[in-house]
């Protein structure tokens, strides 16, 4: 595919796709753009989603079929606004679809619904997952079938609300906004991690800090906005290493990290995709027919409005020492 590829769906805007290989076929998850007249702000107020569809292809390249709305923000009693980037994952014959959104007290949480299909529709828990919150979930299913949910996003994301006091995660909303830590010496907030439980509805035990350090085992300096941890966590597994990977928000690079253990620690290796047109980036990366694919969105289509995306797909490779890189 061309290194600057045409979006993939032209008849609605998508983002922040979740790409899977189900049955043979390659599914995509992403989050709905609509238009809005809130203003562009660095809270993420206008991206205002309602609604989630999935689309499917049965070849790279091939037509695109769009399986239409497979949950709405109405079906879901916990939910006030913002259905943001979405995950799914397959296990024990059915199909999990994780969210975020914002509960009515307006904390971001993650919620979970179930569908007997790759394609939907999605029932929704009534309830977000007990000991979530944050954004932009990612599954991850092990070979042994050990399952992980991970998430975080700062800024609008509200991750650096939340600290730990007496064993507790704990919310302060004076911290809401764009914001982080900063300084000489500060490390960058950590992604999380949680086990899921054996039915994939809710955690099991604690929620961690995934630690991400440099090639000399320090942690990301909170000041080190090129590399560190913004949003848009996804876990995948190449030649038995853990690659875990996200987007550094207003840099505008997607990096990665890899590691032994699907809780950590991951050592950063490099980037995997420049700058592209709008504000972020947000992906996912899986194996199709052979071939390995980056999938990602930018605001061409929309002619650069920032809320307006459109999901693309670009082949990736691996080197001998296991680095990733743009197919040429």
């Amino acid at each position: 595919m061309a290194s600057n590829p045409e979006p993939l769906i032209k008849h609605i805007y998508t983002a922040d796709p979740s790409a899977h290989v189900f049955n043979n076929k390659l599914y995509i998850y992403p989050s709905h753009d609509r238009e809005t007249s809130i203003p562009f702000n660095d809270n993420g107020d206008q991206y205002d989603m309602t609604d989630y569809h999935v689309f499917s292809l049965d070849t790279p390249g091939g037509p695109v079929t769009d399986h239409g709305v497979v949950l709405t923000a109405s079906d879901i009693p916990w939910v006030y606004k913002q259905l943001w980037a979405p995950d799914a994952a397959a296990k024990n014959g059915l199909y999990y679809l994780y969210f975020p959104a914002r509960d009515h007290e307006g904390i971001f949480r993650i919620g979970v619904a179930v569908g007997e299909k790759p394609e939907g529709p999605f029932v929704p828990r009534p309830e977000p997952i007990a000991g979530s919150y944050s954004i932009d979930p990612a599954a991850f299913v092990d070979e042994d079938g050990s399952a992980y949910l991970y998430f975080g996003g700062i800024w609008g994301g509200q991750l650096q609300c939340w600290s730990k006091s007496n064993g507790e995660w704990e919310f302060d909303a004076s911290k809401t906004g764009p914001q982080e830590p900063s300084g000489e010496g500060v490390r960058a907030l950590y992604p999380r991690v949680a086990r899921l439980r054996e039915d994939m509805l809710e955690i099991e035990g604690e929620v961690c800090e995934l630690q991400i350090v440099d090639g000399e085992g320090r942690p990301l300096a909170a000041d080190d906005h090129e590399r560190r941890f913004f949003e848009a966590a996804w876990m995948h597994k190449y030649n038995g290493t853990y690659y875990f990977s996200w987007s550094t928000g207003d840099t505008h690079y997607l990096v990665y990290a890899t590691g032994e253990s699907p809780l950590g620690p991951f050592t950063y290796r490099g980037r995997i995709l420049e700058p592209v047109l709008g504000w972020t980036t947000h992906h996912s990366i899986a194996e199709f027919q052979g071939k390995w694919w980056l999938f990602y969105h930018d605001c061409e289509l929309s002619g650069g409005v920032d809320h307006l995306r459109s999901v693309k797909m670009r082949e990736i490779v691996y080197d001998a020492e296991g680095n990733i890189k743009l197919a040429e």
